[in-house]
Order: C-alpha cells, then structure tokens, then sequence
C-alpha cells in the first residue's frame, strides 16, 4: 500500500513564477538526491523549498516508519497566494501599486514499488 505523505508551506514571501523554477528541478526525483540538488541552487527559494522536503521525509518515517532512501518527490507545486498591495507614490504625486506576491508550496513525496 502506498502512504501519501504531505508537507505544506504557505505564505512564502517569493512570487510562484520564481518558486516554480526551484521546484522543477526536483519533481520525480528520489528524496535525498533532491535533498542534494536543492543544497547547491543559488536561488532565494532553494533553502525552505530543502527544509520542506525534508519535513515531509521526517513525517514518512515518524508517521509511516518508511525508509527516506525508498521516497520520490511524486509531485511538487506553487500556487499563488493573496497578493499584498502597498501604495507607492510617483512624482508629481501621482499613485503607484507595489505589489508583494507570495506563494503556497505543497511536496507529496510517495515511496518506490
């Protein structure tokens, strides 16, 4: 029998667009090659995208005493969360939107038949 096991971030303070570059790397890879991959990326959602994954790793063995050499990252998404909108203002006192995107990350990590 093949246990879901789930880990969720929400609220990350990194537009989806951005984060989903980070997270392609690792979709359908094993878990701890995924752990390995995202310890070098450079990019600013990297390090919580790792810290996630390895979340969902500890959950697996706390809660389903499943081996983490045994998990794949099965699937891995972005979705957008609410976009916080500040007032900026222009010359000529004019009104300018800046927007601050945030995103909500979800890892499914499943074990290898």
């Amino acid at each position: 029998m093949t246990h879901d096991i789930t880990a969720k971030l929400t609220n990350f303070s990194n537009s989806a667009q951005k984060t989903r570059l980070v997270i392609d790397l690792v979709r359908g890879k094993p878990a701890m090659k995924a752990l390995d991959i995202l310890a070098t990326t450079p990019n600013k959602a990297a390090e919580p995208v790792r810290k996630l994954i390895y979340s969902a790793i500890s959950n697996a063995e706390e809660n389903f005493g499943v081996s983490r050499d045994d998990l794949v990252v099965y699937r891995i998404f972005a979705d957008e969360a609410p976009t916080r909108k500040w007032r900026r203002f222009g010359a000529r006192g004019r009104f300018k939107p800046l927007l601050k995107r945030r995103s909500h990350i979800t890892v499914i990590l499943r074990e290898t038949e």
